[in-house]
């Protein structure tokens, strides 16, 4: 009896095979054909993560409505480890839906991964109208995102984790926890989920061990617009209208885990965990592919104190990746992929980390659309100034160019033309200009994109793309100008005309001495007074300069995952931040000096600003501060620029432990002016100081908000 029970225990073992621990999945679609009789083609694209031997566990049903015949395809391996410690796949499914209107498709099964909070079953819907929009003239395009199989982070290195929510119809996209299908996946106590911008940030420390996410993704429409079935015509209210509950035209899960790890020494990008190098996509960046050509997308990470053995990489299921080791500890991963007739007009997803024993580098995700041929590139001249880029386009070289459908990655920068050419010229930190560090070169990038009247049904122009860089080696001067002091900001808007910003810092309360280029890095002393201001330069005389929000970050970058906000929506979030009354075109402020914790030296703060019509009663400067999303109001969007970014940079934590001293009313350094005494007499005045002093710092709060640290 026994012994027929241990074989009954051993043939079931072999029947489950090893043990598949879920990690996660995401589900995107897209309409096909539509035929004369009204039925329409959805095509659905699931990628499922897991640990273990690879393969989808889901089993796709049709919950509600009319789904057609579900047809699948077998479940492609699109990355995995030997060691089977992450695995994911991607499925084709598709079906004809006879009757227009809702469906939902959904899957369930078990079990998640060993988590923290216990979640055993998981639950996928996805919920699908196939009417026919208004605005688009076209079924609805599911929101666009994806995460790799396994992002893991140190517990003490978590910050952020920024999400891809793209979506093809230009809608608004919006991030929510699944409350009403589950139980226990949205009691993430120390998570805040910023749902307009799909972010999560950690707002205290969370346990070791596999942290379990099941998000939804939500489109909703940027103006009215009517859908159209079978049954006849109804509305759809934007995702702005204060006065309405908007529906969500799709809803597509997000599911993933995030394995905190042990502490680590340091969360220092490049040093102890991996850093991206140029020509490494930014995260959310648009790359254009073509039917039947090969495609190609280049990753390359640098690490110090280890070494990247891997990228992990969320792609599509034909997508092949080549790694290649070079010198100081840099790993390049070449993607390639070939998009076939089945992908025309998709936007596929692809996420990537590098990955080391013991650490992973950020997530970054990009989306590729698919057409029928490669969108045009011409023949163009770029010239790099110590502070400008400039790029001229031959239009021989691009067949029936039309200038005014072309735009710079801001698109309130404007470019020029002639008879023969295309021109532009910008700042190394303007027009949506970014900075890549590629190790011995810094690279400033650019690009002009094509774009579409999102009303209208055809377009007889064709697609461009264009892309172009100016590479300076770090012991170049642009190195002491450019990247040590951002120069000042130049914008051109139709309402506006030209206008620029400067971001100073001062070297005191008077705010008439700025801290000279030369001198950065800006040296400072922890919680010593640093003075900013920041002026808009433009001929108009009736404008008022409105700063919506200053955050600071460890690096250059204003998206950085590692962020403190110093002002947000307008309202001041540091308790240390005294502002100056000035003119109507300049914002004066003062700030403790402080440094991020981790091992960080530097500190960058980036603020968001906007100049508006002076008394426009309906402008984002006149709402001031919102502290809450329903304050917000109808903006009359012609009397406001749009929203720019300006940064300055870096500050520089000096590493001492004495405070500096001096007359010389220097920046940051405390100014004193004593009479002469008697030796005795100053000595026993200076014991009774320092005393005092050490008291004060014993009981001064030293957390500022986790970011404040000492030597």
């Amino acid at each position: 009896m026994a012994h027929g029970a241990m074989l009954l225990l051993i043939s079931l073992a072999l029947a489950l095979g090893p043990a598949v621990g879920f990690y996660g999945g995401s589900m995107t679609f897209t309409p096909g054909n539509r035929f004369p009789d009204g039925s329409v083609e959805m095509h659905f694209y699931y990628r499922e993560s897991s640990r273990g031997p690879c393969g989808s566990q889901a089993d796709w049903i049709c919950e509600s409505g009319s789904c057609g015949i579900l047809t699948y395809t077998e479940p492609v391996v699109t990355d995995s480890t030997a060691q089977n410690l992450w695995c994911q796949s991607e499925v084709h499914i598709a079906t004809n839906v006879t009757s227009n209107g809702p469906f939902i498709l959904s899957s369930s099964g078990c079990c998640w991964e060993d988590n923290v909070h216990g979640v055993g079953g998981w639950t996928l819907r996805t919920h699908v109208d196939t009417s026919r929009r208004s605005d688009t003239q076209s079924t609805n395009r599911s929101p666009v995102s994806a995460a790799i199989p396994n992002i893991r982070i140190p517990q003490n290195c978590f910050q952020n984790i920024h999400l891809l929510a793209h979506d093809p119809d230009n809608d608004v996209v919006r991030c929510r926890f699944n409350d009403a299908n589950c139980t226990v996946c949205h009691q993430h106590q120390n998570i805040h989920l910023y749902q307009e911008s799909c972010t999560l940030q950690r707002e205290d420390s969370l346990d070791v061990g596999v942290h379990v996410f099941e998000l939804l993704l939500e489109d909703y429409p940027v103006s009215n617009i009517t859908l159209t079935d079978e049954n006849g015509v109804f509305s759809v209210s934007n995702a702005f209208n204060d006065s309405s509950n908007p529906t969500a035209l799709s809803q597509v899960p997000l599911q993933f885990a995030v394995e905190i790890l042990p502490p680590s020494q340091g969360c220092v990008p490049g040093v102890n965990k991996p850093s991206f190098l140029t020509p490494t996509p930014l995260h959310g960046d648009m790359h254009h592919a073509a039917v039947g050509e090969e495609h190609e997308i280049t990753l390359r990470a640098q690490i110090s104190d280890n070494s990247i053995f891997d990228f992990q990489v969320s792609g599509p299921s034909n997508m092949s990746k080549t790694l290649t080791s070079e010198s100081n500890g840099v790993l390049v991963a070449t993607l390639t992929w070939t998009p076939q007739k089945t992908d025309l007009y998709r936007r596929v997803p692809v996420c990537f980390a590098a990955e080391t024993l013991h650490s992973q580098s950020e997530m970054r995700c990009i989306i590729v659309a698919v057409a029928k041929a490669r969108v045009l590139s011409g023949e163009a001249k770029v010239i790099c100034d110590d502070n400008s880029i400039s790029i001229v386009v031959s239009k021989a070289s691009m067949d029936g160019i039309d200038q005014n459908w072309l735009q710079l990655r801001d698109p309130t920068c404007s470019l020029t033309s002639n008879a023969t050419h295309i021109l532009g010229t910008m700042s190394l930190n303007a027009c949506g200009t970014t900075m890549d560090d590629s190790g011995d070169f810094i690279v400033f990038k650019n690009e002009i994109n094509s774009f579409e009247n999102l009303n209208a049904v055809i377009t007889r122009r064709n697609q461009v793309k264009f892309g172009f860089s100016c590479q300076y080696p770090k012991m170049a001067s642009v190195s002491n100008r450019y990247v040590n002091h951002k120069s000042d900001y130049i914008f051109t808007e139709s309402s506006f005309g030209t206008f620029g910003y400067s971001f100073e810092v001062f070297t005191d309360s008077s705010f008439n001495r700025q801290v000279d280029p030369s001198q950065y890095p800006v040296q400072v002393q922890l919680m010593d007074q640093l003075y900013m201001g920041i002026e808009a330069h433009t001929a108009l005389p009736e404008v008022t300069l409105f700063v919506e929000s200053c955050r600071a970050t460890p690096e250059d970058n204003p998206f950085s995952a590692v962020f403190y906000d110093i002002i947000k929506d307008g309202c001041i979030m540091d308790d240390t931040v005294m502002t100056y009354p000035s003119i109507s075109t300049k914002y004066d402020f003062k700030i403790q000096a402080f440094k991020f914790t981790g091992g960080f030296d530097e500190v960058y703060i980036s603020c968001s600003v906007i100049l508006c019509a002076k008394d426009s009663l309906n402008s984002r400067c006149a709402q001031g501060c919102l502290s809450q999303a329903a304050q917000r109001h109808r903006r009359d969007v012609s009397q406001e620029t749009a929203r720019h970014f300006i940064t300055q940079g870096p500050l520089r934590v000096a590493r001492q432990t004495h405070n500096a001293a001096s007359n010389d009313g220097g920046f940051l350094h405390i100014s004193t002016s004593t009479g002469v005494f008697a030796g005795l007499f100053v000595l026993s005045i200076a014991v009774l100081v320092g005393m005092l002093v050490y008291n004060v710092r014993r009981t001064r709060p030293i957390d500022r908000m986790h970011l404040l640290s000492t030597f």
